[in-house]
């Protein structure tokens, strides 16, 4: 981490605030780290990732967990409870809503755990954290080692006398007749997260565009950042899947499990899906050791419904047949 020992700074006026993305200063342990500042809100954010993946998952194994404190609103607990307590729903789902758009971003097969944490350190309850978490994020992870296709750039966009507002301050949302958060590369929206009030298509599809251009903004400034004090990414070569057992799958159960699917008749369907599954099941399964049934079955049952979700998936797109 010697690289990442002096300060290094970046900023930006965003709706007539500056926005400021720092590292160097806090966490040198973790793999990437960076303070974000906006207005007076100050994030802290984490990542830390294994370096070999986890074995026995099926899944990318990514944690993110946004911690909220006390003391970042000036206030200390009192009376009974003097501590911190549990996550609160906001914290929950600003978990949620950070975790979203930096999932997608990650290799496919990648199984090293990755945990990323973001502490508030400070809000002045005028500009809201929950976009900054996601910027915040995705800096820290771009500067860090851990492969990753980002960065990711979040806006906050509402509906006040009849136009739009990019990151209004927080008194402002109650009258918003929008509250959208849109997150996104320099090439794409990754997620959409909105209410609205009576607005037409028109009116929405603009607050996603004026959102995504400034996720674009956002994206070249982490760019500025890691170009100062970026690491080398590790190498990660996806592992080679093991086709052999969906090939027999198919090749015993293929057509008969496209006819069962696609019955009109929902009990009979599923009654024939089922049965066939069973039958795939046995065959599957009949020379195999017992020791080693109770993986095999598994193993066999995850992919019948693997090869059953992507027969749906080609009658949909491709046929523009729909069993239900």
């Amino acid at each position: 981490m010697a690289d990442q020992q002096q300060v290094v700074r970046v900023q930006q006026e965003i709706a007539g605030r500056t926005l400021t993305l720092e590292t160097g200063r806090l966490a040198l342990q973790a793999d990437g780290a960076v303070l974000a500042t906006y207005g007076e809100t100050v994030l802290l954010a984490t990542v830390v990732g294994a370096r070999e993946p986890r074995e026995g998952v099926d899944f990318f194994p990514l944690t993110v967990d946004y911690e909220e404190r006390m003391y970042s609103a000036g206030k200390i607990p009192g009376s009974f409870f003097k501590r911190e307590g549990r996550p609160t729903e906001t914290a929950i789902l600003t978990s949620r809503v950070t975790d979203r758009p930096l999932r997608p971003l990650f290799p496919k097969g990648y199984a090293n755990d990755v945990q990323v944490i973001i502490t508030t350190l400070a809000t002045d309850q005028a500009n809201d954290p929950g976009p900054l978490s996601i910027i915040a994020a995705s800096a820290a992870i771009h500067i860090s080692d851990i492969p990753f296709a980002g960065p990711v750039g979040a806006a906050l966009v509402g509906h006040i006398n009849d136009e739009f507002v990019v990151n209004p301050f927080m008194p402002d949302m109650d009258k918003s007749r929008l509250d959208l958060i849109v997150a996104g590369t320099r090439d794409a929206v990754l997620m959409v997260e909105a209410g609205a009030h009576e607005l037409t298509e028109e009116e929405l599809l603009q607050s996603v565009i004026t959102g995504h251009d400034l996720c674009k903004q956002l994206c070249d400034l982490q760019e500025q950042l890691r170009e100062q004090a970026g690491r080398p990414k590790r190498e990660f070569v996806a592992p080679v899947k093991d086709t052999s057992l969906m090939d027999a799958l198919t090749a015993f159960a293929g057509d008969r499990l496209r006819e069962a699917i696609n019955n009109p008749d929902k009990l009979a369907r599923e009654a024939a899906t089922a049965g066939l599954k069973e039958a795939v099941l046995a065959e599957l399964t009949r020379d195999v050791p017992e020791i080693e049934l109770p993986a095999r079955a598994k193993a066999v049952n995850k992919a019948f419904d693997d090869l059953a979700k992507a027969e749906v998936r080609t009658a949909i797109l491709e046929r523009g047949l729909r069993v239900d």
